[in-house]
């Protein structure tokens, strides 16, 4: 039985000391990605956030990747690049990489789910949302927890959990097959990210399906 992926969102409040500030102790909690997202960043800054965060990991096992630019992911030198749903395709991405560089997909329903699986390309899916989250609009369509289990069951690519996980709704994740979860309010706190790490895999412990 493996432990679940664990994967730490940046806010994308552009603020650069913060983020820094909580990638510290998710690399030392050995969470397994930080997924550089802050997209009001100018590209000097969002290369110099990425660079320190790799520097930061350096030594762990926590792996950097950057939301949707390969350019910074490139240049800095981080371990893989995120592609949002409607970015250019990840076989694209794999062709011109090499194979220990990640590549993960956003998706938000299955036939996305089963399109980007086909297409290959990628390492992993990060499916949602799942639950109501705060860092999405009212009205956001929620995909909820069925869903989520539809798409593990179809794809063989492991599948993490994003939007509104808490440690009140995280325990519902594992009997759904779900390889982990990503969050970014989850992990808002730097002093709490150990512990909530340590609950996140202690929550899967108990009846982790995955891969």
């Amino acid at each position: 039985m493996k432990p679940p992926i664990i994967c730490v969102v940046t806010d994308g409040r552009g603020d650069t000391l913060r983020t820094v500030a909580r990638i510290r102790p998710a690399a030392e909690a050995g969470v397994d990605l930080v997924q550089i997202r802050e997209p009001h960043l100018p590209d000097r800054a969002l290369l110099e956030l990425t660079r320190q965060a790799c520097d930061i990991a350096q030594g762990t096992s926590t792996r950097i990747v950057v939301n949707d630019r390969l350019d910074v992911a490139l240049e800095a030198n981080a371990h893989g690049v995120h592609l949002r749903g409607c970015s250019y395709s990840a076989a694209r991405v794999r062709a011109i990489v090499t194979s220990e560089f990640l590549i993960g997909r956003s998706v938000h329903d299955l036939d996305e789910a089963v399109s980007a699986a086909r297409e290959g390309g990628c390492n992993y899916l990060l499916f949602g949302t799942v639950f109501p989250s705060g860092s999405k609009p009212e009205g956001h369509r929620v995909a909820g927890l069925q869903a989520l289990s539809e798409v593990c069951g179809r794809v063989t690519l492991p599948v993490i959990a994003i939007g509104g996980v808490t440690p009140a709704t995280a325990g519902d994740i594992p009997r759904t097959g779900a390889a982990g979860i990503a969050a970014i309010g989850l992990f808002d706190d730097a002093e709490s990210i150990p512990r909530v790490v340590d609950l996140m895999r202690r929550t899967f412990d108990t009846g982790f399906l995955g891969i």
